[in-house]
């Protein structure tokens, strides 16, 4: 079966292929990563706080939490392409018509709030139900190819912006943006994203049967992953919104603070490729242990940051480890729970990282508009939400000695199989 999966030729990896560049040009790509770049601008432009700018990443983060579980049940229900397609025009067209904006913050926080209500269905949570069913034993490895569409994004997508902003003003960079989204995303996922045709003929939805979702939440492993989630989001997503304005005001040039943003997103790719093989080799739980250690280092590192080159590598720390974290949720939930409700139970630890992202980047906005800059402690005490599930890693199960009692593995040599002779 490994041989198979390993193949090049084995369809999945043409799902796996659509899922990176969609996720590349996504709402979690675009929103986290270019975001920052224009806090200066609409301050100039309109005279806005960056407190209350910062405000719509919070309400995008809101609405991401409060639309995620509803996006999970749907992929359940009708399959990622169903929901992808939609969401990637609904998404696309709001970011672009931010070349709009008026003097209404009303407006502002209202195009954000529609970009929150799809923003999953255009990122890891609408293309990782439909990848999950097309690998088994390199999940991990096929997992972190998609998600390496995000760091790709993240890499790519400030040095896109800053230049349009640059050259063109924010308005013309807003409308490049939401167009790339569209063109990139939509005809890919269009082609090529479908669910593994041979599980459905089978009637199975993953290699076990799988719990209910009334089963999971019931149950601490799950607790200790939306916990863990909602912890290292309010580190990462607090630091990562205020990175370009918080170098720039200690003397970093516009375009060096893009590119250690950049950085952010080009590490990310690495570490998603780096926990992907670890995943599939050895215990998730202490693999990320690890990597939540790097996040909580990079954090350190970033509030005492002055130079470009510091601010770089506290950028690599956060975003190889940013990867990692990508990786380790979805496969835990998907090892400990199967495949049967995995985009509702997904779904729902979007919904704690979504809240965490809201309270991360207002807190710091708040504290630098009390303070008038962003002292050292304040960035510091970032690190300790990051740090905390690192313990709460150890009181998760082996995965064979959580798996329902009864439940029946699915011969996945068959299901590859059937699939081949299917595509």
């Amino acid at each position: 079966m490994s041989d198979q999966e390993s193949r090049l030729g084995y369809p999945g990896w043409k799902v796996v292929l659509a899922g990176f560049f969609g996720v590349m040009v996504s709402f979690a790509a675009i929103v986290p990563y270019t975001f920052g770049l224009f806090l200066k601008p609409l301050s100039l432009t309109f005279g806005w706080s960056r407190e209350s700018i910062s405000v719509a990443f919070s309400i995008t983060a809101l609405t991401i939490a409060a639309c995620s579980p509803a996006l999970g049940f749907l992929l359940d229900r009708y399959g990622p392409r169903r929901i992808i397609l939609p969401c990637i025009i609904v998404f696309s067209s709001a970011f672009a018509s931010l070349a709009l904006l008026t003097n209404h913050k009303a407006h502002f926080y209202a195009i954000f709030l529609l970009a929150g209500i799809v923003g999953n269905g255009t990122a890891y949570l609408g293309y990782t139900r439909a990848i999950a069913t097309w690998f088994v034993r390199r999940r991990g490895m096929a997992l972190a190819f998609m998600l390496a569409g995000g760091g790709t994004g993240a890499m790519l997508l400030p040095i896109f912006a800053q230049s349009l902003i640059s050259n063109f003003g924010w308005r013309l960079a807003y409308a490049g943006i939401g167009l790339a989204a569209f063109v990139v995303g939509f005809p890919l996922a269009a082609l090529f994203v479908r669910e593994n045709p041979a599980l459905a003929q089978r009637g199975h939805g993953s290699e076990y049967a799988g719990q209910s979702v009334k089963s999971a939440v019931r149950g601490r492993v799950f607790w200790i992953l939306m916990l863990t989630v909602f912890l290292y989001s309010i580190s990462v997503n607090g630091s990562l919104a205020h990175l370009s304005a918080l170098l720039t005001d200690r003397g970093v040039s516009v375009r060096g603070a893009a590119y250690a943003v950049s950085v952010v997103g080009g590490f990310g790719v690495i570490g998603r490729l780096v926990t992907g093989a670890l995943l599939d080799r050895f215990f998730g739980p202490r693999v990320s242990q690890i990597m939540l250690l790097l996040t909580a280092s990079g954090v350190i590192l970033l509030s005492v940051a002055t130079t470009l080159p510091a601010g770089i590598t506290a950028a690599a720390l956060i975003g190889f480890s940013m990867g990692s974290e990508g990786d380790v949720t979805p496969y835990l939930l998907s090892r400990y729970y199967g495949l049967k409700r995995f985009s509702t139970l997904y779904a729902l630890t979007w919904t704690a990282f979504a809240i965490g992202g809201a309270v991360g980047p207002i807190i710091l906005g708040r504290v630098f508009d009390v303070l008038g800059s962003y002292r050292p402690l304040s960035i510091q005490l970032l690190a300790i939400p990051a740090f905390i599930p690192c313990l709460l890693m150890f009181f998760l199960p082996r995965y064979e000695a959580f798996a329902e009692p009864g439940a029946i593995p699915i011969d996945t040599t068959a299901v590859i199989s059937a699939a081949d002779s299917v595509i």
